[in-house]
This record gives structure tokens, C-alpha cells and sequence, in this order.
């Protein structure tokens, strides 16, 4: 039997895409903030970041394909409606971060977020635990965004 590697590209695609369009938004605020704001103790350089976003997004699309290719369930529906709404809480942060320097604010999105990768994490795991998996390195780079992200608010209150 053939592969069916359509889904696999659609799902990958939407969310690249949408890191890409939250990341091109942010793109002259990022610079002022590697030139003049205040990071905690373990921030990488800025290059990291588009190279570890891309990675992630890649994992979360083909997560995603894997429970679109699954049995229709509760479940499932459940595991994309989710990925859907973390997909965009997750694009809203940078413009909210970056934009806005709403550092504080950001901190209680990005707060959001975790709670909403994990639900996914624990709904994926009923449909595919294999695309539950590939989650997981996004779970604990968002734990690592969250110490940036309140090391940011609290060095430049």
C-alpha cells in the first residue's frame, strides 16, 4: 500500500506556517530585544531559536497527520480541535512578547500554552501514543520559555 504523505505535508505545513508568519510579525522587535533588553542566566544565542522552533514545528505537524489519519473517535476530534487552539495561542505569544513587550502578559499566555500542549499531549496519547511522543520535546522547550519569559518580566520590570 502507497503512503499517504498528503496529510503529512498539509499539517506540517499549516504549522510552519504559522511560526513563520508569527515569527516574520515579530521580526524587527526580536532584533531590539537580542540589542537592549535585560535575559536571564541560560538564554541561548539568538540563532537557536528558529532552528529549535523549526524543528519543533515539524514534529507538532506530523504529530498532528498521525491523529488526522486515525479512526474517527471523540478523541481525535478532541486531539485536533486542540492542536488548533495551541497552534494559535502559540502565534499570538511572540507579537505579545516581542510586539508588545508585554512581558508579564506573555508570561501568563505562554502559562496558557503549556497547559494546552499538555492536555494535547494527554488526548494524543489516546489516539496515537507515538504522536503523543513527538510532543514532548515541545513541552519541555515551552518549560524552558517559561523561565526565559519570567526572567525577562522580572529583570526588566
Amino acid at each position: 500500500m502507497k503512503p499517504n504523505w498528503k496529510p503529512y505535508f498539509f499539517w506540517i505545513l499549516l504549522a510552519e506556517a504559522v511560526g513563520g508568519l508569527s515569527g516574520w510579525l515579530t521580526r524587527d522587535s526580536m532584533k531590539v530585544y537580542s540589542e537592549t533588553i535585560l535575559q536571564p542566566p541560560l538564554s541561548p544565542p539568538g540563532w537557536v531559536f528558529p532552528v529549535v522552533w523549526t524543528v519543533l514545528f515539524a514534529l507538532m505537524g506530523i504529530g498532528a497527520a498521525r491523529i488526522y489519519l486515525a479512526p474517527p473517535s471523540k478523541a481525535r476530534s478532541l486531539g485536533l480541535n486542540l492542536f488548533i487552539a495551541q497552534l494559535a495561542v502559540n502565534f499570538f505569544w511572540s507579537p505579545i512578547f516581542f510586539n508588545a513587550q508585554a512581558y508579564g502578559f506573555a508570561f501568563f499566555w505562554l502559562l496558557l500554552l503549556w497547559a494546552l500542549v499538555l492536555w494535547m499531549i494527554l488526548v494524543f496519547r489516546k489516539v496515537d501514543p507515538p504522536a503523543a511522543k513527538l510532543q514532548i520535546p515541545y513541552l519541555i522547550w515551552l518549560t524552558f520559555a517559561v523561565w526565559l519569559n519570567y526572567g525577562v518580566w522580572y529583570l526588566n520590570r
